[in-house]
């Protein structure tokens, strides 16, 4: 992938506004893994327990990150203690543990309040997999830890390496890093229905944060927030967290036909409804 998004805003209507918040999907990159993991009393700032502690890396965002291995079952090696364990069950309940078993491979713990970053995922060397990474500082807010974790979900699913043709020498349909985007993924479909009339408006693989806010101003009705505009991975992650959270509008405008293309899925439609019914009190629905 070889490139860095991020925003500088990120809402959703009616539920709340993430202002100076980033929600990032990232490519794969090399990490320095610390000799030194405790604070200066001997405590751990992200790992609290008993048991066997994680192991612990710089991270580019969060300045320092526990880092579990997942295991097929959805559990992590070593068990995750505190906060951390917490946010991971809430990913667990949220995909099920054996999907979580499936696609993360990694969860990276960090716990850093004045970052802006809340969370990012990344593709494994084996694209099949992924690491997941969320900023601690998050859970302080349920709703928005959710959201966040929604988001980053729709990242996993819509960028799902079956979906791509790496090997492919030429394409009909979409060419992104990584791939010929098949013509029934999610992410091409998307494409098509939204993006395609753009032209070169934007680069679908923007991460240029001034030309997206440009875009943005230029076609403010099209877009969930203003991060959505920053390219076309973050559009259908934007559009999918709302489509989650919110109530699915009538109405032919472009943001309301966004949010009615999800129905199309069976599968996402079930996804929805049951994120909504297990994290109903995170997401403030009951």
């Amino acid at each position: 992938m070889g490139r860095i998004i991020t925003a500088a805003v990120a809402l959703w209507v009616g539920l709340a506004v993430l202002a100076g918040t980033t929600l990032v999907f990232i490519a794969p990159q090399a990490y320095e893994l610390l000799t030194s993991s405790s604070n200066s009393d001997g405590s751990n700032p992200i790992h609290r327990g008993d048991g066997p502690s994680p192991r612990f890396e710089s991270d580019e965002d969060f300045g320092e990150v526990a880092v579990y291995d997942v295991l097929a079952d959805g559990t992590l090696e070593p068990a995750a203690s505190g906060v951390a364990g917490d946010v991971w069950n809430l990913w667990v309940r949220m995909v099920g543990a054996d999907v979580a078993g499936e696609t993360i491979i990694r969860y990276r713990a960090g716990d850093a309040p004045d970052s802006d970053t809340l969370a990012y995922v990344y593709q494994d060397t084996n694209p099949a997999y992924w690491s997941l990474a969320v900023n601690m500082a998050t859970a302080d807010d349920p709703q928005l830890l959710v959201a966040t974790l929604i988001h980053e979900y729709a990242h996993v699913f819509s960028f799902d390496s079956d979906d791509f043709d790496r090997k492919a020498t030429s394409c009909d349909t979409l060419e992104l890093y990584e791939g010929c985007a098949a013509e029934g993924s999610y992410l091409y479909q998307f494409y098509d229905a939204f993006w395609a009339g753009y032209g070169d408006a934007l680069d679908v693989e923007n991460v240029d944060e001034d030309a997206a806010y440009e875009f943005y101003l230029a076609n403010d009705d099209d877009f969930v927030s203003d991060y959505a505009a920053t390219n076309l991975g973050e559009d259908f992650a934007e559009s999918f967290m709302t489509f989650v959270i919110e109530d699915v509008p009538d109405g032919s405008g472009v943001v309301a036909q966004k949010l009615q293309f999800f129905t199309q899925f069976a599968e996402l439609v079930d996804l929805r409804e049951h994120i909504r019914g297990e994290l109903a009190v995170e997401l403030g629905l009951r």
